[in-house]
């Protein structure tokens, strides 16, 4: 068996630990041939290879980012003739079988390639934790660790000076990051996309801590809006599969609240800081478990399929049920009835 394997989308902790879990897993198991594909999908089209051993994946658990590099431009399903061009180039190869690393629009890509015959196994990778059928992927927990940090850090300094303090996460459309950050960061307010915030519910919320203690931590998430607003633009890149970029709507909060109070308001964009750093150890053995799951997968010939993590078991999902979808937090998830019964305001 010849196994090309590819990390698609945005840069995440974890990748290289896949990389060389399912690597490992191939060559001692099936005595497979592994070959990394350089770029994501655009390495594909272009044919842009590196072999795959024991020695080029020892010693990358620990690194964060991807050997192989990666692109969240690259679309082979963008015309017909990119398709053409990714599968005959899969032939060049000799590929009896790719593994995707990646998120949403890795997922969706990996689904059309597979209908045009092409034999996939998905491994899911967001630090947004909004892929379809998975309840945790890697990436997410090491997330989660860096906003708690900014959290506690932004707290000390909102305290010393009685300030509002509004530190915004990523999560495009989910709000996983900063519901799961927010709690463990002891955030007085949470704002998620899943729940059109109330400006005059966060208005009284400082103007009540104004007196005592002082000071007010938000924690709001990139594609969070107020009620009968719009989500916060950042920019838009046209030749992605995904040309929205959100971001900046923790200033757009700032300008709401300050007129409003007494107190100077904050606003801090993490940023990519999230996706960076070295993966967190439950990042290094959820990643390595999935890049193992992958390798059983191919080896039992179970093609078209993508790693998940279900009920704290491994297991796998068809590609369609993936593609083309997103998991947000459900309204009666248990988090948003911890959150509301100890006090955390979430913008209703």
């Amino acid at each position: 068996m010849r196994v090309g394997v590819l990390t698609g989308g945005g840069d995440c902790p974890g990748l290289n630990a896949v990389i060389r879990a399912v690597t490992k897993s191939l060559m001692r198991c099936c005595q497979a041939e592994v070959i990394g594909i350089e770029d994501g999908f655009a390495g594909l089209m272009e044919g842009r290879v590196r072999p795959l051993d024991w020695d080029a994946v020892s010693g990358i658990l620990f690194s964060g980012g991807t050997i192989l590099g990666t692109s969240n431009r690259a679309n082979p399903l963008a015309s017909k003739e990119s398709t053409e061009q990714a599968l005959a180039q899969a032939g060049v190869l000799g590929l009896d079988a790719l593994v995707a690393i990646g998120g949403n629009g890795t997922m969706t890509i990996a689904h059309g390639l597979a209908e045009r015959g092409l034999p996939i196994v998905g491994v899911p990778k967001t630090i947004d934790n909004d892929i379809e059928g998975c309840e945790r992927s890697f990436g997410f927990d090491t997330a989660v660790a860096t906003v708690t940090q900014a959290l506690e850090h932004v707290q000390t300094t909102g305290q010393s000076h009685g300030r509002v303090m509004i530190v915004e996460t990523m999560g495009r459309y989910a709000g996983w990051i900063a519901l799961e950050a927010g709690i463990a960061g002891a955030a007085d307010a949470i704002l998620l996309p899943e729940i059109d915030f109330d400006p005059e519910a966060l208005i009284e919320l400082c103007r009540q801590r104004e007196a005592k203690p002082r000071y007010t931590v938000i924690c709001i998430a990139e594609g969070a809006k107020p009620r009968g607003g719009e989500l916060t633009v950042e920019r838009m890149i046209q030749d992605s599969p995904d040309p929205i970029r959100l971001g900046g709507v923790a200033h757009h909060l700032r300008t709401m609240l300050e007129p409003q109070l007494h107190s100077e308001v904050r606003a801090t964009v993490l940023g990519h800081v999230q996706r960076g750093g070295s993966p967190t150890p439950f990042d290094r053995v959820l990643a390595t478990q999935f890049g193992n799951h992958a390798a059983q997968l191919l080896e039992a010939g179970q093609f078209n399929r993508m790693v998940t993590l279900e009920h704290g078991a491994m297991g796998s999902i068809a590609l369609e049920e993936v593609a083309d979808r997103t998991r947000q937090v459900p309204l009666d998830h248990p988090l948003l009835e911890t959150a509301r019964d100890i006090g955390v305001c979430l913008g209703e």
